[in-house]
């Protein structure tokens, strides 16, 4: 096993025992070398021992050097920083630790804490009140009533004017404040700007203010995590951009296999301390043979790496291993192949699906697919002529979803002699459910193979489930359409449903 160890002092640890990784994987350059006079991140390191006596772990001492750099006028070099790490690394007692700096040390103004959950930051709040007032050096600098517990006007305040309250993460959050650090628990959980933009803009007149956004990784409905992290990650990789945004990493490279041991130190830097490398490896292997939801949240709670969905439809590892370089033609089968049609619920997207099963395995393809608003226009007009030249066994579609808005369409084309000879039309009705988890078996078992189609990739990542009691469909909510996977499922679903061929027959 190969031995990762905290660099302190210049010692490694005892050879084969395993420790996290004490630097970020991933990081905004410092400007300076980071040293006490450019860092207040040192200062906090000794209040913590000292004052606090809560002495930090390494990777927290990092964090606060980094996120502590200081420009030449004294302001903190980053306005807005994320500090991304594993769940259970010591989030909430960095926290802690730097509200408690700030006021007690820093003196400044005020200092929000923000959660998702009122319930979560008042726990927080309560625990720094308590560390401040049974602290002799603390005690000395806030008044005789220094804690305030009414409902709605909780607050902490210090003989120097400073304050600590905190927040649920919504629209009021620090409205009719002036806020001079800001401290965000959970970022992953937002799942709109509304409590950033009511927070973020009482800091706008206070020149050297500060925000630190702590959490671990989360999915496609953190759209501030993923704007914020993008923006940072762009100055990182090109130098333009914002340079007063920060980012401090502790996650495993994309691609990782949760099972590596390298790749969970770099996410979890206290693995092999505070956490037990066997108990972290057994959720590991768990994970990995459960796949889907379990799997999702191992990864964005223990190795810190974002996922599409936090409940996919289709187990995102199954559906790769699925995928061919070397397709079948399905052409050659031309008599066996069937397709299926389907729409995106606002009408942006429209998919051909087709499929054929040979020798037990469903081989897919996609024969068409049309975007942009109002594109069921282009469908009427190509998808018939489409048909009579691929001329498939049949074409089906979900009469009862957005496909609907065609079936009149395609009915009353059987007037205009068409659909060709040999394709039979088939409305896929009352059924939806279990064509949705007849595909996820498929993908499962590996009697599906796919081309690694892009579109394919996209609409299946971004199908989560949508329970109706023990079944479940797809469901049809987001900004990325589906219907990818609806026209996959039923083109699948109908391939897997034609009786075998006819063996040959023989002559004596």
């Amino acid at each position: 096993m190969t031995t990762l160890a905290y660099m302190e002092s210049g010692d490694l640890a005892a050879p084969g025992k395993v420790l996290g990784v004490k630097t970020p994987r991933l990081f905004t350059p410092p400007l300076v070398e980071l040293t006490p006079e450019t860092s207040y991140g040192y200062e906090v390191i000794s209040f913590a021992k000292h004052i606090v006596e809560l002495p930090l772990d390494p990777w927290q001492e990092e964090a606060v050097i980094r996120a502590g750099e200081l420009l030449p006028d004294g302001k903190p070099r980053f306005r807005v920083v994320v500090i991304l790490v594993a769940r259970q690394a010591g989030k909430t007692t960095l926290i802690k630790v730097l509200t408690l700096y700030w006021l007690f040390k820093a003196k400044v103004g005020t200092v929000l804490s923000m959660a998702n959950k009122r319930s979560t930051a008042k726990e927080i709040w309560e625990h720094v009140c308590n560390l401040a007032q049974n602290n002799e050096v603390l005690r000395m600098q806030m008044p005789d009533k220094a804690v305030f517990t009414g409902m709605g006007s909780e607050k902490l305040i210090t003989n120097g004017g400073g304050q600590y309250v905190f927040s649920a993460a919504n629209s009021n959050a620090g409205r009719g404040l002036t806020i001079n650090r800001l401290i965000i628990d959970e970022l992953r959980q937002h799942r709109d700007r509304q409590a950033w933009n009511a927070a973020k803009f009482a800091t706008n007149a206070v020149a050297d203010a500060q925000i630190v956004c702590i959490s671990n990784q989360g999915d496609d409905t953190g759209v501030l995590l993923d704007e914020l992290r993008k923006s940072a990650l762009d100055f990182i990789e090109t130098g333009t951009g914002d340079p007063r945004l920060g980012l401090i990493e502790w996650s495993a490279p994309d691609g990782a296999d949760p099972t590596d041991i390298e790749a969970l130190a770099m996410a979890i830097p206290v693995l092999g301390g505070r956490m037990p490398v066997d108990a972290i490896m057994g959720d590991a292997i768990r994970a990995k043979a459960a796949g889907g939801q379990e799997m999702a949240d191992f990864r964005t709670e223990v190795m810190c790496m974002r996922v599409r969905l936090m409940d996919p439809a289709i187990d995102p590892d199954k559906w790769k291993a699925c995928g061919t370089d070397e397709p079948v033609d399905l052409a050659e089968h031309r008599k066996r192949v069937v397709a299926c049609l389907d729409i995106a619920m606002d009408g942006s997207h429209a998919s051909l699906i087709a499929a054929c099963t040979i020798d037990g395995i469903t081989h897919v393809e996609v024969l068409g697919a049309w975007s942009g608003w109002g594109c069921t226009q282009l469908v009427r007009k190509e998808l018939l002529e489409l048909i009579a030249k691929v001329r498939p066994r049949q074409l089906g579609w979900f009469p009862n979803g957005p496909a609907a808005a065609l079936t009149a369409d395609l009915t009353a084309s059987r007037a205009r002699g068409w659909p060709p000879r040999g394709t039979e039309l088939v409305e896929v009705r009352g059924e939806v459910a279990a064509v949705a988890m007849g595909l996820v078996d498929g993908v499962c078992t590996n009697i599906v193979s796919h081309p690694r189609d892009p579109l394919l990739d996209a609409h299946v990542g971004a199908a989560q489930k949508l329970y109706r009691g023990d079944a479940f469909a797809f469901r049809r909510v987001g900004a990325d359409p589906i219907d990818g996977a609806y026209a996959l499922a039923g083109a699948v679903h109908l391939a897997r449903l034609l009786p075998p061929p006819r063996p040959p027959v023989t002559v004596l």
